[in-house]
């Protein structure tokens, strides 16, 4: 305890209070601490916000829903014992104004309780129960039809008034993912319509106020009802698509931040070395005086530890102040603005980090300050000695198993982040060795005879040289960037290109079987050459597969997305259009046997299905159980009729059912044919695929944009480390640069031979970046997203362009300070 209280008197008497020597330190923390603070905050504001709204975005303490059947009155009966019931069903539709123009809409009937909590607000005031002939309609609605307060639209068979523009719909973002606007009628307006009928694609959603506990209501309700096909949901888990999505992207933005403070830790590791060089003076002093070596460490740990405190203040507090400043510029994006409000867990996390990070980065030359004899320091030279390795390699190894032990005990999916440290880890380590090769390659080479090459050269390889550090700094935010690009560039190429070019031109739902010929008809009057695909659609839930009820999991197995809600299902005697047998067989067209199902292959590997395993769904209130006959592969990208589920004809030719097609034509007349449609199939809802490839290319790119800037912070940690290698050279420099100057060299001939340095470093830190980067995004965009490979290679060109510049311009700057060095002074310095 002397010791440690002797070391922080001397370590408290020479800390500078401008943080002279230690801003590099101060800087990187700063950086890296301050985005994992802000976005661990916002991620933990949003979900936090999402639980203290569950009742209103729900619309009750707990939802039970249903496709294609509205509840029977024992069920009813059962829901009423629960609490207060508010029923609503929704659909997909199509609303037609008076001049015949046409919009697909979320139509939603509501009952005279809606909703039971919350508010449903207009743009002229609090919202009243509607009248059989009247509608609420949304802003996008209003818009797209040019309609008004008072003015009529048209949903299905039936005309509407419009009786107020929606301002606030309470339970929206439950409600998922839309394929237009919403409207509001009434249940009763909602018959007048005709759109109910059997096959009709419809859900029946009924929340209730519950008087006892949710959970233990819905787990009562399922157990009396197993075989329905019920859905549920708690008021903690409104939005459970969205907390997911939010979560997961959170961690994985955590990682990417984790990343750049590793990054920023090399930064640290160089700011340590550089500040000690400076205290060289202090250090011999006190060893000539008596102290040991432990001791000098003690110093300057405490100092580290005081600055690094101070850098994580500062980093804690941007990432706080940064929440509200995030929100106000995202604005619509994010699924709710959350209040301002100080969640300290995500703040203890990024400060952990931090204080993790600097220990780890600061071991090495911290142990090595109290190694070198006092002689040497007061020469101002080293004679080879250094503490043990061992030491570090302990000290870092346990900083390290902290950081791997905190990422693993805070994440969801504990594989994917020890996936995403080993593949970090792994980076770093073939940068380093990388770092190494360069090094001794350069010292290899033969000597050019050009006095520029030759001096740049020398500069990779010499004593002191910072070459490992810049290789894994740089190569690490470049390779990140690289891999950004050209995942962003392929998704957006995909989607402008490959999509358009395959996907048919208009989706149409509830196509009545008996009218399908005149639905063919009314296409071809208009587009002769138009291609008209048709499939039977309903809608069930998995609740068992192989042995195992699905009401039985505590968690949906990873990867398992198919068991979460309904799932579009349909039968086929052939195998479908862009689908690809890889194990079993396909039935016959006339095949009479037991009930038999064709899955895609992602899905059996996620439930470990195998060929002959029994799968049960429930639709329209019913179970079926069929055997799996084989395994698909499935072309998503194609955004034509995909399902999970394939069953033979005698699994499902019996449910009541309505037909779903796709409409492939030339562009230019896509408008005519939904009128047509929309006149002579009022039960038909048309979307256009442009509106759906717009939607999904707004959430791609919201993605990216969220993850490059995450990203970002890794190369502005890569910036400060790199002016970190600089300024640890710095003395090194100084020395080379006056001894070429008394040799006659000209500040020209030394700034070009510096320039060199740095294109050379950097042109290869851009080839393996580019390599590494491309390799990772092809495995991201063809082997996950199973899209086409289709990068541009410009822009990824480009990218690594700009990294090529900002490394040589900053190493020039580093070097002016240099070049105004007066040799006569700087001899008498060194």
């Amino acid at each position: 305890m002397t010791d440690w209280r002797l070391a922080w008197t001397f370590a408290r008497r020479e800390l500078d209070a401008r943080f002279r020597g230690l801003r590099l330190l101060l800087v990187c923390l700063i950086l890296g601490v301050g985005a994992l603070a802000a976005i661990g905050s916002l991620t933990r504001s949003i979900t936090g916000e999402l639980a203290a709204r569950g009742q209103s975005l729900l619309g009750g303490d707990l939802e039970l829903s249903v496709s294609q059947r509205p509840a029977d009155p024992a069920e009813r009966r059962a829901m009423a014992k629960l609490g207060r019931v508010s029923e609503t069903l929704r659909m997909q539709s199509m609303g037609v104004n008076f001049d015949g123009q046409t919009a697909p809409i979320e139509l939603k009937a509501v009952d005279t309780a809606y909703p039971l909590y919350g508010t449903l607000t207009l743009q002229n005031g609090a919202a009243r129960p509607l009248s059989p002939t009247e509608t609420y309609v949304g802003p996008a609605l209003v818009e797209r039809l040019k309609l008004r307060v008072g003015g009529s639209v048209r949903y299905g068979t039936a005309c509407f008034t419009v009786a107020g523009i929606i301002a606030d719909e309470p339970d929206r973002l439950s409600e998922g993912f839309t394929l237009g606007a919403v409207a509001l009628v009434s249940l009763d307006g909602l018959q007048r319509t005709g759109l109910i009928a059997p096959g009709s694609l419809y859900e029946s959603k009924y929340r209730i106020a519950s008087r006892y506990d949710p959970a233990q209501a819905i787990a009562a309700f399922t157990k009396r009802y197993p075989a329905q096909g019920w859905d549920s949901r708690t008021r903690d888990r409104a939005s459970p698509g969205a907390e997911r999505f939010l979560t997961r992207m959170g961690e994985f933005l955590v990682l990417v931040g984790l990343t750049a403070l590793v990054i920023a830790g090399i930064g640290v590791g160089n700011g340590v070395s550089s500040y000690l060089a400076t205290r060289r003076s202090s250090i011999a002093t006190l060893k000539v005086l008596g102290a040991t070596s432990g001791l000098i460490a003690r110093v300057y740990l405490l100092q580290i530890v005081a600055v690094s405190a101070i850098g994580i203040a500062i980093g804690l507090a941007i990432g706080i102040a940064a929440v509200p400043l995030i929100v106000a510029l995202a604005g619509d994006v994010l699924p709710v603005a959350p209040a301002f409000a100080i969640h300290p867990l995500p703040l203890v996390q990024a400060a952990a980090y931090g204080l993790l990070i600097a220990l780890a980065f600061a071991a090495p030359p911290l142990l090595a300050a109290g190694a070198v004899p006092a002689a040497g320091l007061l020469r101002g030279v080293h004679d080879g000695r250094s503490a043990p390795r061992w030491k570090a390699a302990a000290w870092m190894g346990a900083a390290f198993a902290g950081i791997v032990a905190l990422v693993l005990a805070t994440s969801e999916r504990p594989w994917f982040g020890a996936a995403f440290l080993g593949a970090a880890g792994g980076l770093l380590l073939l940068l380093s060795a990388l770092g190494w090769l360069i090094r001794r390659l350069a010292a290899r080479l033969p000597r050019s005879r050009r006095p520029l090459w030759r001096l740049a050269v020398a500069a990779l390889h010499r004593p002191g040289a910072r070459t490992g550090a810049l290789v894994v700094a740089l190569g690490l935010g470049l390779t990140l960037f690289v891999l950004l690009a050209a995942i962003r560039t392929s998704l957006d190429a995909n989607i402008q290109r490959t999509v358009p070019a395959r996907a048919p031109a208009l989706f149409a739902l509830d196509v009545p079987p008996t009218r399908e010929s005149s639905f063919r008809d009314t296409i071809a009057n208009i587009q002769p050459d138009g291609d008209v695909q048709t499939v039977p659609l309903m809608r069930g839930t998995i609740t068992a597969y192989g042995t195992t009820r699905v009401a039985d999991l505590k968690t949906i197995p990873e990867g398992a997305w198919a068991l979460r809600g309904e799932r579009g299902l349909t039968f086929a005697a052939t195998l479908p259009p862009g689908s690809e047998l890889v194990a079993g067989t396909w039935w016959p067209a006339d095949y009479t046997g037991p009930p038999l199902v064709s899955v895609d292959e992602r899905m059996a590997q996620a439930l470990d299905l195998k060929l002959g395993d029994p799968l049960t769904i429930s639709v329209a209130g019913q179970e079926r159980t069929a055997r799996i006959a084989s395994l698909r592969k499935i072309a998503w990208d194609t955004m034509g009729f995909n399902f999970v589920m394939v069953f033979s004809p005698n699994a499902l030719s019996d449910v009541p059912h309505n037909l779903a097609a796709t409409i492939t034509m030339p562009p230019g007349r896509e408008r005519d044919v939904v009128r047509a449609l929309s006149a002579g199939f009022p039960s038909t809802s048309v979307v256009e695929v442009r509106e759906v490839i717009g939607q999904v290319r707004t959430i791609v790119s919201q993605m990216a944009t969220a993850i490059a800037a995450a990203a970002g912070i890794a190369i502005l940690a890569g910036i400060a480390v790199l002016v970190g290698a600089i300024a640890a050279a710095r003395e090194t420099r100084t020395y080379d640069s006056v001894i070429l100057k008394t040799l006659g060299a000209t500040r020209g001939q030394i700034l070009a031979a510096q320039a060199l340095e740095y294109l050379l470093l950097a042109v290869i830190l851009a080839a393996l970046a580019a390599a590494i980067g491309i390799a990772g995004a092809w495995y991201v965009v063809v082997e996950l997203f199973a899209f086409d490979w289709l990068p541009d290679y410009g822009a990824i060109a480009a990218t690594l362009a700009v990294g090529v510049g900002v490394t040589v311009g900053i190493g020039l700057l580093g070097v002016l300070p240099i070049l105004s060095a007066r040799p006569a002074r700087a001899l008498r310095e060194l």
